[in-house]
């Protein structure tokens, strides 16, 4: 029985993230165009779907996100967020254009301190410091 069962609480919503960077050490980001965080910006990803893998979603998300094929490397972190657990993975592209699609409103790449100027999802930055400096 996990924690959350004892509690009563339900398991937490599985979910998958991309950390893309670029041969400048950019990172890809997308705006949010549905809840949670509508509007803010943050790592390519979503919702695990029934039957895949957390590497496989974080590499449909990033496609279905901003139209760009990666490679999934080795899993950074995994984050409890509220009531989402959320697996963030590095990923290289292999492929594709980018473009907004799905529920991400803009994609873009940004260095880390154009990314300190935008709206993002709290605590994404020191999250990526963590993930990207060991």
């Amino acid at each position: 029985m996990s924690p959350d069962d004892a509690l009563g609480k339900p398991p937490p919503i599985v979910c998958a993230g991309a950390v893309v960077r670029d041969a400048d050490e950019r990172l890809l980001l997308v705006r949010r165009g549905h809840a949670p965080s509508v509007g803010l910006w943050s790592l390519p990803g979503g919702r695990v779907e029934p039957g895949e893998s957390p590497a496989q979603a974080a590499a449909r998300e990033v496609l279905e996100e901003t139209g760009l094929h990666v490679d999934v490397g080795d899993l950074l972190a995994s984050v409890r967020i509220g009531d989402y657990l959320v697996h963030d993975f590095a990923a290289e592209v292999v492929g594709g254009a980018l473009r907004a699609g799905d529920d991400a409103t803009d994609a873009r790449w940004c260095s880390f301190d154009e990314a300190e100027l935008l709206p993002l999802t709290p605590g994404l930055l020191d999250e990526l410091r963590k993930m990207l400096d060991d």
